[in-house]
């Protein structure tokens, strides 16, 4: 099944098309329609098959449709629990995410926060050990 059978837009299909995903894998076949859906989903995988675009890119969808927020407000956090895969992730979302008007950061941290707000407050959201979707 392609994923545009999956519920997904073009932009996002252009963009996982781009990365060299062909067919969605068993996570992300059962994840995306349901989260379209609007269901909550707790679900498992082993390392390498796929849950990071399971989850973002449905999240990606719904808000790439739902309109402009009144100023530059955060649509998601994602919690990870270390530095090394909150990078990863907003690497990942920041591939899927091209083709539309959504912005994504990292925030973690260890760093000094200043870059981090100053990104923040200009509307650039997602983390990497908390993250968030604009």
């Amino acid at each position: 099944m392609p994923f545009a059978k999956l519920g997904l837009s073009s932009p996002l299909v252009q963009a996982i098309t781009e990365l060299g995903y062909q067919t969605p894998t068993p996570i992300q076949e059962q994840a995306i329609p349901a989260i379209l859906s609007g269901n909550d989903l707790i679900a498992t995988a082993q390392t390498g098959t796929g849950k990071t675009a399971a989850f973002v890119l449905p999240l990606l969808e719904r808000f790439s449709n739902a309109g402009t927020l009144r100023g530059k407000r955060i649509r998601a956090l994602i919690l990870v629990p270390t530095r090394e895969l909150a990078v990863q992730v907003e690497a990942n979302v920041a591939q899927y995410a091209k083709h539309t008007h959504l912005t994504s950061m990292a925030m973690y941290g260890g760093v000094d926060t200043e870059a981090q707000k100053s990104a923040s407050s200009k509307g650039r959201y997602f983390g990497r050990h908390a993250g968030q979707i604009a």
